[in-house]
C-alpha cells in the first residue's frame, strides 16, 4: 500500500529559476501533498518545468518576498494541514524527509510551528564554520497560524499562536549561480537592508515592533543584536568586528577558499555597503521632521514604493 504524503502545501516564489526549479520540486514531491509555484514574470521556462514535475502555477507582479508570500497565504487555496516555504535555489535533504514523513503527524496540537536548520552552500562547499550552521528558521507552520512580517528585508515568519518544534534534518541553500550575480544581488540587497533599517528605528519611536517578540529559532537573537548593538556601532567597526568573529572567533578560516571568500564578502564586504547606503540615506532625509517627509525622502533615493506595497519596487525578487 502507497503511503500518501503528510498534508503539507510548500510554496515556492520563483523569477527565472529554470536551473534550481526540479532539484526543489523534485526533493518536495516525496514528502507534501500540493507544490504551489508563484512566479512573477520568469522568461526562462521556470513555469513551464515547474507544471511538468507537477507543481500548481500562480502569477503575481512582484513587489517585495513578504508581500509575494502573503499574498500566496492568501490566494492559493490552500486546504492541508501544514504550511511550508521553500525558495526555489533550496531542497530537502532525505533526512528532513523522512523526519516530516515520520513526525509531523504525531506532533501534539498545540505545536503551531516546526524550526529548520540550514545548511549554506557557497562556491561548492558548505559553511558549516562562522556561526552559520545550525542556524534554525521557521519554515513549517499549521495553516493559518503564521504570515510573512511586513518587512523589505530580512523577513521572517510570525506565528500567531501555539510553540515550536525543533526537526534535526535540514534543508540546503545552494545556488547555483555565479560571483558575479551573487555580488549583484547584494548590492541590491544593501540598499533594501539600509532602508528597513530607517523604517526600524521610524517604527520604534512608537515602541518595539510587535512582531520582534515573536521571532523563533535564529532570527530572534539576531534581530536583536542588529538592531540594540551592531547598528550603533561607528563606521566601519561593525563589518570588521563581525567578520572577525565568525573568520577566526567561530572558525570560518576551517572551511577554506570558499569559507574565507564568504565571510570576507558577506560578513565584511556587504555590511560596509550597508553602512554606506545608511550614510548616504542620512544625508538625503537631514531635515525632514516628519515620519511622511522621511518616508518620502526614503522613497526617493532608494526607488522604492514603500506607501504603494503592491506597486513594482526595487525588492530583489528571489
Amino acid at each position: 500500500m502507497i503511503t500518501p504524503p503528510p498534508s503539507i502545501t510548500a510554496i515556492v516564489l520563483t523569477r527565472d529559476e529554470a536551473g534550481h526549479i526540479e532539484r526543489c520540486i523534485d526533493s518536495l514531491r516525496p514528502v507534501v501533498a500540493r507544490i504551489c509555484v508563484v512566479d512573477s514574470g520568469s522568461t526562462d521556462g521556470t513555469r513551464e518545468l515547474a507544471r511538468t514535475r507537477g507543481a500548481d502555477i500562480f502569477e503575481h507582479a512582484w513587489s517585495n518576498h513578504s508581500t509575494q508570500f502573503n499574498w500566496a497565504l492568501d490566494h492559493c487555496n490552500i486546504d492541508t494541514d501544514w504550511v511550508l516555504r521553500l525558495d526555489a535555489d533550496e531542497y530537502l535533504e532525505p533526512a528532513l524527509q523522512r523526519e516530516l514523513a515520520g513526525r509531523l503527524d504525531a506532533l501534539a496540537g498545540d505545536v503551531h510551528g516546526v524550526l529548520l536548520p540550514r545548511k549554506y552552500h557557497f562556491l561548492g562547499r558548505w559553511i558549516r564554520h562562522g556561526g552559520m550552521h545550525p542556524m534554525r528558521h521557521l519554515r513549517l507552520w499549521r495553516r493559518g497560524s503564521a504570515r510573512i512580517e511586513p518587512r523589505w528585508m530580512d523577513e521572517h515568519a510570525v506565528l500567531d499562536r501555539g510553540r515550536v518544534q525543533h526537526f534535526a534534518g535540514a534543508f540546503v541553500d545552494d545556488n547555483q549561480r555565479d560571483i558575479t550575480w551573487w555580488s549583484q544581488k547584494h548590492l541590491r540587497y544593501a540598499t533594501l537592508e539600509a532602508a528597513q533599517t530607517v523604517l526600524d528605528e521610524l517604527d520604534a519611536q512608537s515602541g518595539p515592533a510587535a512582531t520582534d517578540a515573536q521571532l523563533h529559532g535564529s532570527a530572534a537573537m539576531r534581530r536583536w543584536l542588529k538592531q540594540r548593538i551592531y547598528n550603533k556601532l561607528p563606521f566601519g567597526i561593525g563589518p570588521l568586528l563581525y567578520f572577525q568573529y565568525r573568520y577566526f572567533l567561530r572558525l570560518g578560516f576551517l572551511d577554506g577558499i570558499p569559507g574565507f571568500a564568504f565571510h570576507f564578502l558577506q560578513g565584511f564586504w556587504y555590511r560596509v555597503l550597508v553602512d554606506l547606503r545608511r550614510r548616504e540615506i542620512a544625508r538625503a532625509l537631514a531635515g525632514e521632521a516628519s515620519r511622511d517627509g522621511r518616508i518620502g525622502a526614503l522613497e526617493r533615493v532608494t526607488g522604492m514604493r514603500i506607501r504603494e506595497p503592491s506597486s513594482p519596487a526595487s525588492a530583489d525578487p528571489p
